[in-house]
């Protein structure tokens, strides 16, 4: 009886370190992340786990709406895809969706496209006719 005890604990001190080590820490940090996933507001700058950066202009309860690049192109992703927020929106728990839905309809009014800049003309280069020599026949 007591030789089995020795083989056993061994084994069980090992599983109990290995919760400790490795699966107490990843549902913490599942639980971190859910959270943050939960508390994303409108006007928070985001990184999606694509790689995709954008502003959030609307939530709904398991996708939220995005604004990306400077055309301001939006389109709709699911929660579980952010991967981190970068910044706050400047009136964090403040701002409401009707807020920035008021300020896209202002700036479609003031859509400005941008124009490439124009470059100089460039001055030919003149060639040169190669002179031939002229051979003396004589």
């Amino acid at each position: 009886m007591g030789g089995t005890m020795m083989t056993i604990i061994p084994l069980i001190l090992l599983i109990v370190i290995m919760y400790f080590l490795m699966i107490r820490p990843q549902k913490k940090r599942e639980k971190e992340t859910t959270a943050m996933r939960n508390s994303v507001q409108v006007g928070d700058e985001i990184v999606t786990i694509g790689g995709i950066c954008g502003k959030i202009v609307k939530t709904k309860d398991e996708s939220i709406i995005i604004q990306v690049g400077a055309d301001k192109v939006k389109f709709e992703m699911m929660r579980w895809s952010i991967s981190k927020v970068v910044k706050e929106g400047a009136g964090h728990n403040k701002a409401t969706t009707e807020d920035y839905e008021e300020i896209g309809e202002a700036e479609k009014k003031e859509v400005r496209k941008a124009r490439p800049r124009r470059m100089k003309k460039a001055v030919p280069a003149v060639e040169e006719e190669p002179v031939e020599e002229k051979a003396e026949e004589e």
